[in-house]
């Protein structure tokens, strides 16, 4: 589930709310009730559930997962950046 940034007009507040794409805009400010607008945000990124961090970094080639070195793990053989 995404999470979305809102900035109240009034008050200021800056929040964020997790919710599904299809659930309509939060419209209001949660502590003064002011109206709000969603902000444009960078992302995350991808999240791995589960994965160690040294599974879950890029490798070399920017392929993800182990490179090349312990048998072409990122499917770019002889062109593998590692």
């Amino acid at each position: 589930m995404p999470a979305y940034e809102y900035l109240c007009e009034k008050c200021g507040e800056h929040f964020e709310r997790r919710q599904k794409m299809s659930d309509p805009e939060v419209e209001s400010c949660p502590d003064c009730g002011g109206g709000v607008k969603r902000l444009i945000s960078g992302g995350a990124g991808a999240i791995t559930k589960g994965a160690s961090a040294a599974a879950a970094a890029p490798s070399m080639c920017g392929m993800g997962g182990p490179c090349c070195g312990g048998g072409n793990a990122c499917g770019m053989g002889s062109e593998c950046l590692n």
